[in-house]
């Protein structure tokens, strides 16, 4: 599997994950959703909230490769989160809603990645205006693993909440390859 192949794989598991995540919140009333669990965000809204914030961040900054990809252009329109921990929605269908189109815009844009993509070096800025150049393969898979890192705390604070999650590995996602 080449690179752009395993990061269209991970963006499959992060529109999976994330509808599996939602649906099992869904489950949850609104004060059982905003209740401050001790977590790092909070609560679970909080958390989820946070994932959006880092992801319009990041796919912001994703939008000036020079690829000048598509399907990230109408992320630019977005307005910056002043914060990671800012509460972009307060009421979870509202987030919901913007969570599913972001995670189809991400699985767009990322069947749009050619390999030779991979190998630029993308000049952005951090929220503090510190500028840093790094490889784009290596800011994509951080992108990636900074959602699974979220996710997994948002499994477990549904968990305490009393809601079961289910399978939420990335190898129920990953082809057999004929060789069994």
């Amino acid at each position: 599997m080449n690179r752009s192949a395993h990061l269209a794989l991970m963006a499959d598991y992060n529109q999976w994950m994330n509808a599996k995540l939602y649906a099992a919140a869904a489950t949850l009333p609104a004060e059982e959703l905003g209740a401050d669990r001790k977590a790092y965000f909070g609560s679970i809204l909080g958390t989820l909230n946070h994932l959006v914030a880092g992801d319009i961040h990041w796919l912001k900054r994703f939008s000036f490769h020079p690829a000048q990809y598509a399907a990230l252009l109408p992320l630019r329109a977005l307005p910056t989160p002043g914060s990671l921990s800012q509460a972009l929605f307060s009421d979870f269908h509202s987030l919901a809603q913007h969570r599913q189109w972001l995670d189809g815009v991400i699985v767009d844009w990322v069947g749009t990645i050619v390999e030779s993509d991979l190998d630029h070096v993308l000049v952005y800025g951090n929220s503090k205006g510190i500028v840093s150049d790094k490889n784009f393969f290596a800011l994509l898979t951080h992108f990636f693993n900074h959602q699974t890192h979220h996710r997994g705390q948002v499994s477990t604070l549904l968990s305490q909440a009393g809601v079961v999650v289910d399978d939420t590995d990335l190898l129920l996602l990953i082809p057999n390859l004929g060789a069994a």
